[in-house]
């Protein structure tokens, strides 16, 4: 089943939450990754037809978004919010969805669908008592229970733990394999780049950059890098950073000294070789320019 968005737009006023904003999804994971407040939540509210483009379409199947509940017996979504009733039991929430899709064994599918989430021995406990990984567990099950062809996620491993993260990964990628259109809405890059055969890069509203996994990781790798680096004696090492090719700037600060590169690797590789040369000792080394900001700011200049 595919999704397609040509040109879709959300605004409220005078603030612009998703602009211009093409793609098509069809059979596999695809990643949709950007910082908070990039306009990833917004994409998908309006995919699931909760919100109505401002401007542009949004269709699954061909069929417009917005006001056509029919197309819920074939989408399955995961908000970032809890959305689930504390006091009922995982299995309860999850029977309740079923009934509410008309499924014709609503019992039967509860429990596969519990089962696919590895949620079986706290199934007849209350939600209130669950993780918060637990937690959203039960909601992937609840959106799993009627077989859904599409799979919308947002956030959807906050809270889980790394097993959990690699099952839930695992069983994503089965999906894929059997021809459902998976997206997962994610702010880290580790998480999307392990799962995901495609990554569209969402910040400020608008399409960054799309392509391969290994295509979209290769350019946040080979974008310029700056680090703050304290030592025992900053200029000593200053002289023999210049001198490397991998080295774009030494700057003295009231820090340290703020070191720009071009090739991470390299530098990564030489400084603490170029340190014992030269009988320095290395105190701190940060990284000044890693946030998702900083690095989607990079995509879109590039």
């Amino acid at each position: 089943m595919t999704v397609e968005l040509t040109n879709a737009s959300k605004w409220y006023g005078n603030i612009v939450a998703v602009n211009d904003v093409s793609f098509t999804l069809s059979a596999g994971v695809t990643g949709l990754l950007g910082p908070n407040g990039a306009g990833k939540s917004t994409i998908l509210h309006m995919i699931v037809g909760l919100l109505r483009p401002s401007g542009g379409t949004v269709t699954i199947a061909g069929t417009p978004s917005w006001q056509h509940p029919t197309i819920y017996r074939g989408l399955g979504f995961v908000p970032e919010s809890e959305g689930v009733y504390a006091f009922l039991s995982g299995y309860e929430f999850v029977l309740l969805n079923a009934r509410l899709q008309g499924v014709a064994e609503p019992a039967v599918a509860a429990a596969r669908a519990i089962g696919l989430v590895e949620l079986e021995q706290a199934q007849h406990r209350p939600i209130a008592t669950y993780s918060k990984g637990m937690r959203q567990r039960a909601k992937i099950a609840a959106v799993l229970v009627h077989d859904p062809a599409v799979l919308l996620l947002d956030e959807p491993f906050n809270g889980m733990d790394p097993k959990q993260r690699l099952q839930m990964m695992a069983l994503l990628r089965r999906f894929a394999d059997e021809g459902r259109t998976v997206l997962v809405s994610s702010h880290i890059l580790e998480e999307v780049d392990r799962l995901a055969d495609t990554v569209l890069v969402i910040i400020g509203g608008r399409l960054a950059a799309s392509g391969p996994s290994r295509v979209i990781r290769q350019l946040m790798t080979d974008r310029p890098h700056t680090f703050t680096v304290r030592t025992s004696d900053d200029r000593a090492l200053a002289a023999a950073l210049v001198r490397q090719s991998a080295t774009t700037s030494v700057e003295f600060v009231p820090a340290g000294m703020s070191i720009r590169t071009a090739d991470l690797g390299r530098f990564t590789r030489a400084l603490p070789v170029l340190a014992r040369d030269a009988n320095v000792s290395i105190l701190e080394v940060t990284p000044t320019d890693e946030s998702l900001e900083s690095v989607f700011s990079y995509l879109v200049q590039g």
